[in-house]
């Protein structure tokens, strides 16, 4: 989540060594003379093209090498969650989510099960959310995606999708007929003219279980970043905390961040008008759209969710921006772990009860 060239989520010891510039697939590795106690040395990788953005992680290990294979072994982990979360592409020997739509009102599909994980994810989060995260929405989002890539490509000529046929795709965003099978390891669709997108859950939900991975093969304080879906894995090796900036949705502001906040086994995920857009006789149309209204929604410009879990706090980010400002407050209330910040158009922020816990002050 985030302009190009720009890293919403990004840490105060990223900034300095963001790779935009770099190669898909390059690693930059950088070591500091710093040194802790336990003699780890802090190292730094980043690549391009996972989830069509840009990966980095900071950490601390004994040397380069062991550095070098947590890094190898998160890009090939995302690599694989990429392609299988993907609605876009075909890849060789793999049923993907665009397998799944391709054959909508066909055939179940086989999948792997890291995609039936992430597709029962969903539909709880459908669930818990009431309908404000809906994977099914795949149709409508397809023609917002559509039109917003036209607009971009062809400003003059942008152009918004027509109601009639928005409420004509919401026809075919029922959840139920999405069925999955575990034991078969299978998907199907039973509406032909329904399609899956998991644009805000996929990507959360990959950075969490890769980051758990490393953590069971014994990586102990980095700092994952996955396009700005940020997770701490520990602390520094003194004890001190992750420094994250939530970005400032004025891009124009010399302030980049709003705030820095401190973390320790946490993940946080900022959404916002900003990121993606188009305009349209003037007026900016961004990408989160709202599941009634079947257009984006503008009461707030940025939405930032602290959790433990990176996947939870992916798929909420999106929820709570499509919820009235009472409710969502008294929805991330009602949750144990999560902590929530908006930030209205006039500038004002709002908090949870405990988001100012996490808060630097200098």
């Amino acid at each position: 989540m985030g302009q190009p060239g720009q890293m919403a989520g990004q840490s105060a010891e990223q900034a300095a060594g963001s790779s935009a510039d770099k190669a898909p697939g390059d690693f930059s590795e950088q070591a500091d003379d710093e040194r802790s106690s336990q003699q780890l040395t802090r190292y730094q990788a980043s690549f391009l093209g996972v989830f069509d953005t840009v990966t980095t992680m900071v950490g601390y290990s004994p040397d380069k090498d062991t550095f070098t294979a947590y890094a190898q072994e998160l890009k090939t982990e995302l690599e694989e969650y990429h392609q299988l979360y993907d609605i876009y592409n075909d890849y060789p020997g793999i049923n993907n989510i665009k397998t799944i739509n391709d054959n909508a009102g066909i055939r179940p599909v086989e999948v792997d099960v890291r995609i039936i994980d992430l597709l029962e994810e969903a539909v709880e989060m459908y669930e818990e959310t009431g309908g404000r995260v809906n994977a099914a929405m795949g149709s409508v989002l397809s023609l917002w995606h559509e039109y917003r890539m036209e607009g971009i490509d062809d400003p003059e000529h942008a152009a918004l999708p027509p109601m009639a046929e928005l409420e004509r795709l919401a026809e075919h965003t029922d959840m139920t007929k999405l069925k999955i099978d575990r034991k078969a390891s299978t998907v199907y669709l039973e509406d032909p003219e329904m399609s899956l997108d998991v644009g805000a859950v996929a990507k959360g939900y990959a950075t969490e279980m890769v980051c758990r991975s490393l953590e069971e093969d014994g990586l102990l304080h980095a700092l994952v970043s996955v396009g700005g879906n940020t997770r701490a894995i520990g602390s520094k090796p003194d004890g001190s905390l992750w420094q994250v900036g939530i970005q400032n949705p004025d891009l124009d502001s010399e302030e980049k961040n709003l705030h820095i906040m401190e973390l320790q086994d946490l993940s946080l995920v900022q959404s916002g008008t900003y990121q993606r857009y188009y305009t349209v006789d003037g007026v900016q149309y961004h990408h989160i759209i709202h599941p009634k209204l079947l257009m984006p929604w503008n009461e707030y410009v940025s939405v930032v969710i602290l959790c433990p879990d990176s996947g939870l706090a992916d798929a909420l980010s999106t929820a709570v921006f499509n919820m009235e400002q009472e409710e969502g407050l008294e929805f991330i209330e009602d949750l144990d772990g999560v902590e929530a910040m908006w930030i209205l158009p006039d500038g004002r922020e709002l908090y949870s009860s405990g988001f100012l816990d996490h808060m630097e002050y200098e």
